[in-house]
């Protein structure tokens, strides 16, 4: 997959994810995992964005661990508890975690292999 059709797909999950956080009830506890959701569902294209714009290979493996840890990760465990609270029936976010996995688990690769060509790149 290239940089275009990884931003694509980053995009389509942060749409994904706003259309998710709409059709939770209407209630605090919605609202407020809802609001963490948004920030990190819609922050792993844009930060994945940033890492395209990356002046070296050290900036490049921490933006991707920006992606990885802060948002990607973070955007699962709003998932989990929104299916744990009961708040969506789990059927309806099988898909959409799926993705985020994915997405997830190409980025984790990406790094390693960075770090495997580049092991002086890690320091940073």
């Amino acid at each position: 997959m290239d940089e275009q059709e990884f931003k694509q797909r980053t995009k389509q999950l942060a749409l994904r994810v706003i259309k998710l956080v709409s059709s939770l009830p209407k209630n605090t506890v919605s609202e407020v995992i809802g609001k963490q959701l948004i920030r990190s569902g819609t922050s792993v294209g844009a930060n994945y964005r940033a890492a395209c714009r990356a002046r070296s290979t050290a900036d490049l493996i921490a933006k991707l661990r920006i992606v990885e840890e802060e948002e990607a990760d973070e955007c699962l465990y709003w998932m989990e508890l929104i299916v744990e609270a009961k708040l969506v029936d789990v059927a309806n976010l099988r898909s959409i975690m799926s993705e985020t996995n994915e997405i997830l688990a190409m980025t984790v690769a990406s790094i390693k292999t960075l770090i495997a060509k580049n092991p002086t790149a890690n320091r940073k």
